[in-house]
């Protein structure tokens, strides 16, 4: 459904928001107590990105619920790899499930970093009711501001977007966060349907997620 024009006029300013802001938080240090814990081994391997069987998040163990890539067109554009507590199979087990989480990306090639938040912004607005893309705005100008101020992802280099319980959602760049906390649970929730949602990114990629498939031809046991 298209929105109206004062609707378009709130995505608009949030992104010009994100885009022209200075945040402090880019000289910050990292905050205590929300890098990723150590990994386990290796379970599989796409493209050359590798996702451990097991990761410790928040001092919770959290397993492989499912790995693909992201492919527009014919190109590969990242791998990504979703862990949970317990396995689930539908977005909705996802999101109900208790516990911290974790969605590990890792780019297959380079892409202007600006230009893939403007695509995680389209994608939570074809998936997330106007409700819950309202409550996901602070948190969608924060996202704005990671992306503006790592300007460009290379081939290799990768983001995580966690839940904590108690803190709410952490995105890391390279295994480190990049910005505090954003609180509000709907933003989680709109931004994995990006992946997750009823029009995903990628309907491969969202099965593979979901353990519904597998991973591609390039993954290794």
């Amino acid at each position: 459904m298209r929105l109206h024009t004062p609707w378009l006029r709130v995505r608009q300013l949030a992104w010009a928001l994100a885009l022209t802001a200075c945040p402090a938080w880019v000289q910050a240090q990292t905050p205590p107590n929300t890098a990723p814990a150590a990994t386990t081994r290796a379970a599989v391997e796409l493209a050359g990105a590798k996702f451990d069987n097991e990761i410790t998040l928040a001092g919770q163990r959290l397993q492989l619920n499912g790995a693909g890539i992201r492919f527009k067109a014919i190109f590969r554009v990242y791998a990504a790899g979703l862990y949970l507590a317990q396995k689930a199979s539908t977005p909705a087990a996802v999101f109900a499930a208790a516990g911290p989480k974790r969605l590990h990306i890792v780019m297959l090639r380079d892409i202007d970093a600006n230009e893939l938040g403007k695509l995680f912004t389209q994608g939570m607005e074809k998936n997330a009711s106007r409700e819950d893309f309202v409550k996901s705005i602070p948190g969608t100008i924060k996202m704005g501001e990671i992306f503006a101020a790592k300007k460009r992802l290379a081939t290799g280099e990768s983001f995580q977007v966690d839940w904590i319980p108690g803190q709410g959602t952490v995105i890391l760049v390279n295994g480190k966060p990049a910005a505090e906390p954003i609180k509000e649970p709907e933003f989680y929730t709109t931004l994995m349907k990006i992946w997750l949602g009823q029009n995903p990114a990628d309907a491969n990629l969202k099965d593979a997620l979901l353990g519904k498939a597998p991973a591609t031809q390039d993954a290794t046991n």
